[in-house]
């Protein structure tokens, strides 16, 4: 049955019903049912009605999809808005496919991990055991697979990696040949987000399994959990291009439909279209210790490792996981992965010791980019209320304009992209890049909180300043895939 109100919102009920009894028998035992308060999940799908109604009227949001998970069931599958703003046809969330960006990567890892467990593939092996073109080494160091789960291969990003034309959308096996990054660091040194690190790990999937990736990623892992309106073909089949949502901007007040955006040139790192019904069985798989029902696609070892700690670029803030970001250390302890593309933004985070999990996608103009990270840190601080930290006096750290180190080398940097740290009282900082600017108070030795008027319960940004006299850096607890380096004191 599928049903829309006066908010747009379509919500299909039977997909618990198809889902539900499906939770691994490990889960269970390290998370039971009342790890999560009933109470605040029973109230949590009115409470995310009302936050994306309200992001519909104010955040240019033109269709959205949500999809929320716990202990082996669906607890909410709704579509709001439209897929298709002229049209009037409505998100439905068993149908509708939207583009999830870089939450592709996430299927990218663990078809690596498959390769892993079948022992085609070592975790500390170069890279270039499984390629048919070379990798340099940087300072006698070559980057290994270990390299790429954890976005430490001292690569420069790449740009020219989306085009609305398909005809110049070419095939990543070929694109990456003559698109090599510049080699910046030693590799496992440092974490900068790399896309095309994410389309290599792809390429060896492809490599040593013998099969096209896309191929790939279909018979191993979409079809095998059910996920029939999963793919990473671009050119999507008719049927299912008829279901694809729409990308837009907003031009004088109205939505203006996009064309389809094409990521082919780095098809792993995130040219993927999903469901939320197909998410949420990706997700239920994932907090299954691998397992999906009768269906098994990686080990529980496998799944640990993939959520556990590879490296973090400042230690006691958040870091980077295998492939998935780390969002929150404890308390409890939140893995995932954010998506963009020029006209979708989605999330995904999981809470694998309460068997807790969502997926947002949504499509719209700019504001619907806020909108994504705003709904997600709701139901995070209502679902894992913290408390503001404790301000403490203290001297300050290094000020001055710190440059981040995820962008592309063979361009001028510009200077009006860096942050600039300056004083704003005892114990108090302010940052600014261009015209925003927000304000942090000390609550440890070199770690300040953002001052804020959030929600009750969080969450609360954190930065830490670290490095010492040679190498000064920042790192904020929400970007675990990047830091910033001191350029101009």
């Amino acid at each position: 049955m599928i049903r829309l109100n006066r908010y747009g919102i379509v919500a299909t009920m039977p997909l618990a019903l198809l889902v539900s009894g499906m939770a691994s028998p490990v889960l269970a035992q390290r998370a039971p049912a009342s790890a999560i308060r009933a109470n605040d999940l029973a109230a949590l799908p009115a409470f995310i009605d009302g936050v994306v109604a309200q992001q519909i009227a104010t955040r240019e949001v033109a269709g959205a999809v949500v999809t929320v998970v716990h202990n082996g069931r669906v607890v909410l599958s709704r579509g709001y808005g439209f897929a298709d703003v002229d049209r009037s046809i409505a998100v439905n969330p068993a149908e509708t496919l939207f583009r999830p960006g870089s939450v592709s990567k996430l299927f990218t890892w663990v078809a690596l991990m498959q390769q892993i467990e079948r022992g085609k593939v070592r975790m500390d092996a170069d890279v270039n055991q499984y390629l048919d073109f070379t990798i340099p080494a940087f300072e006698g160091k070559p980057v290994t697979v270990g390299d790429l789960f954890a976005h430490t291969p001292g690569m420069s990003d790449v740009g020219g990696i989306s085009t609305d034309d398909p005809a110049k959308a070419a095939p990543f096996t070929s694109w990456m040949k003559t698109h090599i990054p510049r080699r910046i660091w030693a590799p496992g040194t440092e974490t900068s987000y790399s896309n095309y690190g994410a389309a290599l790990a792809g390429y060896i999937v492809e490599r040593v399994s013998g099969e096209p990736f896309a191929d790939y990623a279909e018979r191993h892992l979409f079809r095998p959990l059910g996920m029939n309106s999963t793919t990473f073909r671009e050119v999507l089949p008719p049927a299912m291009r008829q279901r694809a949502a729409l990308g837009y901007k907003v031009v004088d007040g109205r939505f203006v439909a996009q064309p389809v955006e094409y990521y082919g040139v780095i098809m792993p790192a995130g040219s993927a279209s999903a469901t939320g019904a197909d998410m949420a069985r990706f997700m239920l798989a994932m907090l299954g210790g691998g397992q999906l029902g009768g269906t098994r696609i990686l080990s529980p070892e496998s799944v640990r490792l993939l959520m556990s700690d590879s490296y973090a670029n400042v230690p006691g803030l958040e870091g980077m996981a295998h492939g998935f970001m780390v969002h929150r250390l404890s308390g409890p302890r939140l893995v995932g992965h954010g998506g963009n593309t020029r006209d979708f933004h989605s999330n995904l985070f999981l809470a694998p010791d309460l068997g807790f999990g969502v997926f947002i996608s949504m499509t719209g103009g700019e504001g619907s980019y806020g909108a994504r990270t705003e709904l997600t840190e709701a139901i995070i601080g209502r679902m894992f209320p913290r408390q503001p930290a404790i301000r403490r006096a203290g001297p300050p750290p290094q000020l001055g304009s710190y440059r981040v180190n995820r962008r592309d080398y063979d361009k001028p940097a510009d200077p009006k992209n860096d942050l600039k740290v300056s004083p704003a009282g005892a114990g108090a900082l302010k940052i600014a890049m261009g015209e925003r600017v927000s304000s942090w108070q000390r609550i440890g030795p070199d770690t300040y909180e953002q001052v804020t008027g959030a929600r009750a319960g969080g969450p609360y940004e954190r930065l830490r300043f670290y490095g010492g006299t040679r190498d000064p850096r920042l790192s904020f607890s929400s970007q675990p895939h990047v830091t910033y380096h001191l350029v101009k004191p």
